[in-house]
């Protein structure tokens, strides 16, 4: 049993169990900012550490910052859910991000958006419920000439059509299976 998700008057059993969530170099950072005047100041950069470790802030995260850092965890949870940044759940095994900027927008890019919504059932910043794929928009991926595009893991594909959506995801579908085969060869 976590005593970091629970209420307590036994705080030594909370701290312990909220050190146990964190790596060493958060808490040493957390730490190093107890005697602040405003150590709560940290908190963004402490979610980036917890973020860039976890790779999401999840809940167990969020409540060992705030018990550590001792702010109230909506404040933490206020914080992480405000910035765009910061993501609360996993994110996917591929990244696609859909460009809506001007160029890509004005050539398809919403019919383009709408068909790997309906293939992978998730919305923009969502991820598959078999953890393959995360779903993002972006502004602009600088690649106006090939509008509309859509990057798999640092990979851009464009121009893009809707019909285009499922063979471009079957590459990303196939990758493991023929490593897995690979493997066993």
């Amino acid at each position: 049993m976590s005593y970091c998700n629970d209420t307590t008057d036994n705080w030594e059993d909370v701290k312990a169990a909220c050190l146990s969530v964190l790596p060493q170099n958060i808490i040493d950072f957390i730490d190093s900012h107890k005697g602040d005047e405003h150590p709560e100041s940290n908190l963004i950069a402490t979610l980036h550490m917890v973020q860039h470790h976890f790779g999401y802030l999840g809940k167990e995260q969020m409540n060992a910052v705030a018990q550590l850092m001792q702010v109230p965890l909506a404040k933490v949870t206020g914080v992480a859910t405000f910035y765009h940044l910061f993501r609360l759940q996993p994110r996917g095994k591929h990244m696609i991000n859909v460009c809506l900027g001007t160029a890509c927008y004005v050539k398809g890019a919403d019919k383009l958006s709408q068909r790997l919504m309906d293939e992978l059932g998730i919305q923009f910043g969502e991820t598959t419920k078999d953890g393959m794929f995360s779903l993002e928009n972006s502004r602009c991926l600088g690649t106006c000439g090939l509008a509309p595009v859509i990057m798999v893991d640092g990979q851009v594909y464009g121009p893009v059509t809707p019909s285009e959506v499922p063979i471009i995801l079957e590459k990303y579908i196939k990758k493991p299976k023929i490593a897995a085969q690979s493997a066993t060869s």
